[in-house]
């Protein structure tokens, strides 16, 4: 029997030897073999395959075009800053989203494999996060474009450096948490404690009480700071702080039922280190 991992074979690769039997003893057993090499390919979760929540092929395009949407992003605004265009900044935001986005299924992938999906990606993160980038780029063309010298006594380029810093920032502590926490992370609150589940407390857990959402958090400030956009700062802090001010409470209602007294001092002894959430 093939070696498997977690009922999956571990090549999908049939393996064929040569026969001794004579050719007519060959096209009698041929039907059965073909029936054993259906049967392997059939072991195959159909996740992996094309429209699968696993596709191989849907995880291979999205990686594809994030890798060329960082180039074209980050290149573009590089060549527009030599010219001393305003313009670099919709380019720069949409470097520093796929870098988000890839890294966010890179990182699940390589320290909590069995969670690994297409959605690990986060682009369908729902309607209003969708909505809410889409503002936040109208807002920095219209405004690069139509309005450059506002913007340049707006956002100077001390500011802007600020805002980088806080992109990169959070963007490293939310990768690393997520690397940390390895198979105890998930991009869904768990509301049963599953087998292996532990309570991490190490590493950055040890200062941070969910520091993947404090990268989450300072990450989103930051784009909208580096680019100059008011209004999208303002309806990003909103929108962030009311999301993970619910999502913290809930998360840590089932926390508190998984690991008892144990979180309870945890949580005592740590902050989230999000403004106006204990």
């Amino acid at each position: 029997m093939a070696d498997t991992q977690n009922g999956i074979p571990l090549s999908s690769r049939p393996t064929t030897s040569r026969s001794v039997f004579p050719l007519a003893e060959k096209e009698k057993t041929a039907p059965a073999s073909d029936a054993k090499l259906r049967n392997r390919f059939d072991a195959l979760s159909r996740a992996f395959f094309p429209g699968g929540d696993r596709s191989l092929s849907g995880i291979a395009l999205r990686a594809f075009f994030l890798g060329n949407g960082v180039v074209f992003g980050l290149l573009s605004s590089i060549i527009l800053v030599s010219y001393e265009s305003r313009m670099w900044r919709p380019f720069f935001f949409i470097g520093t989203l796929c870098i988000f986005h890839f890294l966010e299924f890179y990182t699940t992938a390589e320290y909590n494999t069995p969670t690994a999906y297409v959605s690990s990606f986060l682009l369908t993160n729902g309607s209003r996060y969708r909505q809410a980038h889409t503002v936040a780029l109208i807002e920095t063309l219209v405004t690069s474009y139509f309005l450059p010298g506002w913007q340049a006594r707006l956002n100077p380029p001390p500011i802007v450096a600020l805002g980088i810093l806080m992109i990169v920032v959070g963007q490293a502590v939310r990768s690393l948490a997520m690397a940390q926490a390895g198979t105890n992370f998930n991009h869904q609150v768990q509301s049963e404690k599953n087998d292996g589940h532990e309570l991490v407390t190490t590493g950055l857990y040890t200062y941070l009480r969910h520091p993947s959402y404090f990268g989450f958090f300072w990450w989103g400030l930051g784009t909208q700071v580096a680019l100059g956009n008011a209004v999208s700062f303002v309806g990003y802090a909103g929108a962030l702080w009311y999301f993970f001010n619910h999502r913290i409470q809930h998360e840590e209602k089932h926390l508190i039922q998984f690991f008892g007294n144990d979180y309870k001092a945890y949580k005592a002894r740590t902050r989230v280190w999000i403004p106006f959430i204990r």
